[in-house]
């Protein structure tokens, strides 16, 4: 729906406009990521032309051009700060762009108060090459990740991104195809609708990495519409800025015909430290271990009395499950949840199974 303004938050909704005045009405605290790809300021002096003469289909428009490094920066601290203002406090950003820009993008980032967390370099496979022959090909570009502050709690999906990188940390260092074949849109001309259109393969990567499904994404900067494309079909809400009518209609019917993987199918690993907290005294409230009842290390070589108040006791002393454990092994810490036992009928199990049933006796299952 390309609307010409924004009534409040509405996801699935592209706005027709002026990408620093339509953010001004999308209320504070209300989005969760922001990603922006905002005009590179190229600087192009004059056409560029491949060695057999033909004119290379580059970044050529009025949107790209500024009259100095400074109505940039001005420019830059401007979109910046509102896309600040309308992040959750726990929101995250994500920016990307070339040499040209990304340098200043960065300081601007840090000047009003964003808490940069990586930046990653998109190596592209495909690269347009150097047809002068007078620098080094240019083969990435530059996005950085940024939580809205120090504090910020961000969502970033660590062992979703590990197992989709056969089980293998995430590097920095991205390596995907630029947009080309049947996925770059082409105007009535045969021309690419958008000079700077970003592949989906990248904006799935930033969304599964940093958000959740029903999460809320707002691109100020919406082109043909890549952000929306990815985010309907990862079932995230999104709301796209765009001022060009032509892009905006591109990104219409690109994302009408997106169809939405099914909520199976979005969701998304998580690890123990995503899961909600469960003390240990929670087991003893909902009746799943009873005080004196006693718990075992793996080889049932050592055994320890359930207090009423939730700790352990054992040779003298007494102490939450994480403390005792440590005790007793002589290590400075330990994770009493794996280390301590009790006893069922298919033999000795770890007492972090009593609590993932808590969780679902709670109804505090991820879902």
């Amino acid at each position: 729906m390309v609307a010409s303004c924004l009534p409040g938050v509405v996801s699935g909704q592209i706005i027709l406009g002026d990408s620093l005045e339509e953010l001004k009405n999308i209320p504070d605290g209300s989005t969760d990521l922001v990603f922006a790809d905002p005009p590179y300021n190229l600087q192009l002096e004059r056409e560029l032309l491949r060695p057999n003469n033909t004119r290379v289909d580059g970044v050529h428009h009025e949107w790209d051009k500024f009259g100095s490094f400074a109505a940039y920066d001005v420019f830059s601290h401007a979109w910046l700060a509102e896309c600040r203002r309308i992040l959750k406090p726990d929101g995250a950003i994500w920016v990307i762009g070339s040499y040209h820009n990304i340098f200043r993008l960065g300081a601007a980032l840090q000047d009003l108060g964003f808490w940069l967390l990586n930046d990653v370099i998109w190596r592209k496979t495909n690269p347009m090459p150097n047809f002068r022959g007078r620098r080094f090909t240019n083969a990435h570009e530059t996005l950085i990740w940024a939580s809205r502050e120090e504090a910020s709690r961000y969502t970033f999906n660590y062992e979703a991104l590990k197992a989709f990188n056969d089980d293998v940390q995430m590097r920095s260092d991205w390596l995907i195809p630029i947009c080309s074949g049947p996925e770059r849109l082409k105007d009535d001309g045969g021309r690419k609708a958008h000079p700077t259109q970003k592949p989906e393969a990248l904006l799935a990567r930033i969304l599964l990495a940093a958000t959740h499904p029903g999460d809320l994404v707002v691109d100020p900067f919406f082109g043909t519409g890549t952000t929306g494309a990815v985010a309907k079909r990862l079932r995230r809400r999104f709301i796209g800025i765009e001022r060009d009518a032509d892009y905006a209609r591109a990104a219409e019917e690109r994302i009408a015909a997106a169809h939405p993987l099914s909520a199976e199918d979005v969701k998304i690993l998580r690890g123990k430290r995503s899961e909600t907290r469960i003390p240990f005294g929670t087991l003893l409230e909902l009746g799943m271990i009873e005080p004196g009842a006693t718990l075992y290390d793996a080889a049932a070589t050592l055994k320890a009395q359930v207090r009423a108040d939730g700790t352990l006791a054992l040779a003298g002393e007494q102490g939450s499950i994480h403390k005792m454990g440590a005790l007793v092994q002589g290590r400075p810490a330990c994770n009493g949840w794996t280390f301590w036992h009790f006893k069922s009928e298919g033999g000795l199990q770890p007492i972090d199974v009593l609590r993932e049933q808590a969780r679902r006796q709670l109804g505090l299952a991820l879902l």
